[in-house]
């Protein structure tokens, strides 16, 4: 049902009904999942929240474009409150256009000048609006509407300036024979007495709108047995907030911590599920075809690390601290600031040890006696769509891995060109190339031909070193996983590592792309990499 009939339908309903004020977005949200059928759009709530005064010191088109948010976010209508109109009655036409185009249910307007001043602020000092003035307005907004259903509310403010419920009743009148689709009657009074004799006066000529900010203390059967159309709660979650944000920032300024509030605000799921963090996700799984789907991460971190057995009697390589960090943390958080949360860890030596926070653990039973692609074999079902192998040893910049997740290919691989003498790392990962690197280009189309420990692999020279990073997405994974079970049928498979499974991707005619760097990265083989790792890690060497 269209927004604009829901709220005449609220307006026209057999029994009281109820709307809420909201000033954005995510209000507007929480108070359609409270239940309410409809939404009142304070003027001084929408002023609040961006700590104005509710002096028309928001603009008009600052208002619509807060309420495009608040109607896109929910599907329930929206009452306006709409001041004055903003103007005379050719800003009153152009405001009922521009509410219809972001599907509002209707604005209320009120008798005063603008610009208006809140009500409860000297409004018996506030001067009215001529009746035919505002008449006019409203006959002007009536004719504006390309909506039949598009709603306007008169608002009489002449309790509220103290000219007595004769004037309201007149002027109550004038509005409705003016085309008001409904009239509100406003007081100030911290009883409901005027408001209840202008309603049994008033003998529902057209629908009655009342808002009980002052005599909120009325029960609601009283305005049920007046006939009132619909109470509207104007400003509570905007008071609301004030009161919550003001305690909580309060709390934390004194106690310099979040213990004390963690467990008294809405966890940060709950922002995403008011958000549609959700529906997102489920729609780029239609939409998002070319984009990243499901990414993961395979780390291999079996090894306890030759030559470095005092470092690791009680842990795996992997769990060595460097600058306060281990180096299996700082895999981890490099793939998860990378949006790749679906992360396995391969271990084996001390894989009680192993902090998996925020990753899963898979052990090779058989470290001792195997080599990579046992690991690997351990971890097959996380190789998924689109999945990035990795050594555990690894450091590296950020940037590598976000040029390995940006670069279209089914297979890739990153290969360091920095001069042999000066590069860092395993000297047995010698790469050979289709192409050297022209680092004046970026995303270079160079094929992986080789890679070997030799020096001089078919009278050629390396093109650089491959670092032990590797990457396969849609086909890439079919031709991985082929390869691994075409190597598992060699007597030697236990021994082979992912060298070899490259090489035997490369023989099956999947070649993958080269991704060259020069430096920015390390392994980490003995103690004395340890030692220059703190820096590296610090950002102080290459």
């Amino acid at each position: 049902m269209k927004k604009t009939t829901q709220l005449k339908n609220l307006l026209h309903s057999d029994r009281t009904e109820f709307i809420l004020e909201a000033h954005n977005g995510l209000s507007a949200k929480i108070v359609e999942q409270a239940g309410f059928k409809g939404i009142w759009g304070s003027g001084l709530a929408l002023s609040a929240q961006h700590a104005v005064r509710d002096n028309n010191e928001l603009s008009w088109t600052q208002v619509v474009e807060i309420l495009e948010f608040m109607s896109d976010a929910t599907s329930i209508p929206i009452l306006l409150d709409g001041d004055t109109g903003y103007g005379d009655f050719n800003n009153m036409r152009r405001l009922v256009a521009k509410l219809e185009q972001r599907g509002i249910g209707g604005v209320c307007i009120e008798d005063k000048l603008f610009p208006k001043t809140n009500s409860f602020i000297q409004g018996e000092q506030q001067e009215l609006e001529d009746t035919d003035a505002f008449c006019g307005k409203i006959q002007a907004g009536k004719d504006a509407q390309m909506d039949d259903d598009f709603c306007i509310v008169a608002r009489i403010e002449a309790l509220i300036a103290g000219w007595g419920l004769e004037e309201a009743l007149r002027r109550g009148e004038a509005y409705h024979q003016a085309g008001a689709d409904a009239v509100l009657i406003h007081s100030k009074q911290s009883r409901p007495d005027e408001v209840l004799a202008f309603a049994r006066e008033w003998d529902n000529r057209c629908p009655l709108v009342i808002v009980p900010t002052k005599y909120y203390s009325t029960p609601t059967e009283v305005f049920r047995e007046h006939r009132i159309s619909l109470v509207i709660w104007a400003n509570h979650l905007i008071r609301a907030g004030i009161t919550a944000m003001r305690a909580t920032a309060e709390s934390i300024h004194e106690s310099e911590s979040l213990v004390d509030v963690e467990g008294q605000v809405a966890t940060v799921s709950e922002i995403f599920r008011l958000q549609g963090a959700d529906e997102l996700l489920e729609a780029e799984k239609i939409y998002a075809r070319s984009a990243r789907q499901e990414a993961t991460a395979v780390i291999l971190a079996a090894s306890r690390g030759r030559g470095m057995d005092e470092l690791t009697s009680d842990r795996p390589k992997v769990m060595i601290p460097v600058a306060g960090k281990t180096v299996l943390r700082r895999l981890v958080d490099k793939f998860k600031a990378q949006g790749i949360n679906d992360i396995t860890v391969v271990g084996g030596y001390r894989n009680d040890a192993i902090d998996v926070l925020g990753a899963r653990l898979v052990i090779n039973e058989d470290w001792e006696n195997s080599d990579e692609l046992i690991s690997l074999s351990c971890a097959l079902e996380s190789v998924s769509g689109d999945t990035v192998l990795v050594y555990g040893d690894l450091l590296f910049r950020t940037y590598i891995l976000n040029n390995l997740m940006d670069w279209d290919a089914d297979l890739l691989v990153v290969v360091d060109s920095s001069p042999l003498d000066t590069a860092q790392g395993n000297k047995n990962d010698l790469a050979y190339c289709s192409a050297a690197d022209d680092r004046a280009m970026y995303q270079q189309k160079v094929s992986l031909e080789q890679i070997s420990s030799e020096m001089d692999w078919n009278d050629r020279k390396p093109a650089g070193r491959w670092i032990g990073m590797l990457r396969a997405r849609g086909p890439g994974r079919t031709y991985l996983l082929e390869a691994l079970e075409q190597l598992r049928a060699q007597a030697n498979f236990s021994e082979l590592g992912v060298p070899d499974l490259v090489n035997r991707l490369i023989a099956n005619g999947h070649v993958p792309q080269v991704q060259y760097i020069s430096g920015h990265w390390m392994d980490i083989n003995n103690v004395e990499d340890l030692a220059r790792a703190g820096d590296f890690a610090q950002g102080r060497n290459s």
